[in-house]
This record gives C-alpha cells, structure tokens and sequence, in this order.
C-alpha cells in the first residue's frame, strides 16, 4: 500500500490538533467539544459552527469519517490518513520543543 502524501496538511493548527486527537476514539460534536476544553485546561474552545467546518474539511481531506450516529448526533473518527498527519505534526513539534528547551535554558 503507497503511503499517502501527508505533507499538504502540515502544518496542523493547533484546534486541528486537538481536534484528531480527540477522535482517536469515536466522539460526536458536542463530546468533542467538551473534551478539547479540558484537555486543554481551558485554553481551547470551539464553537459548534467551527466544529462542523472543521468536520466537514477533515472529513473531505479523509483524515476523519463518520462512524455513526446517536439522536442525529453524527459520530466521527481519525482515519489511518489522520493518524499518520497528526503523528508527524508532533514528531515537528516535539523537534521545535526541545530546541526550544534547549535554546531558553539559561534564560
């Protein structure tokens, strides 16, 4: 199997981060949203107009799917496309990081 060309999505923002993250288990709209606001301590919320954008271009971009749906509530899930996006915006992250740590540690 070729090795989709992930590169286009890279950078990820860090609401899209969250965002995969987050559906790595399936989740519905309303869960997700809860959860990126406390994983986050409270530094990210997003709004259900931006959930669903971001559904819909993730969804496109196949870097999500729909798993099902509960009372309407459409259910989503990272893809195999998605996993291998978000695990390499953090291996670049975590390269910034510790350059970062590396850089500042005497200040």
């Amino acid at each position: 199997m070729k090795t989709p060309n992930i590169d286009k999505f890279l950078p990820l923002t860090e609401t899209t981060s969250y965002i995969l993250l987050s559906l790595i288990e399936p989740l519905h709209g309303y869960a997700l949203m809860q959860q990126v606001e406390e994983i986050s301590d409270g530094l990210i919320t997003i709004g259900p107009g931006t959930l669903y954008t971001a559904f819909s271009t993730l969804e496109k971009a196949g870097l999500i799917t729909k798993v099902g749906e509960d009372n309407r509530r459409k259910i989503y899930q990272i893809t195999d496309k998605g996993l291998l996006v978000i695990k390499e915006h953090l291996r670049r992250t975590e390269i910034l990081v510790n350059f970062g740590h590396k850089k500042l540690q005497n200040f």
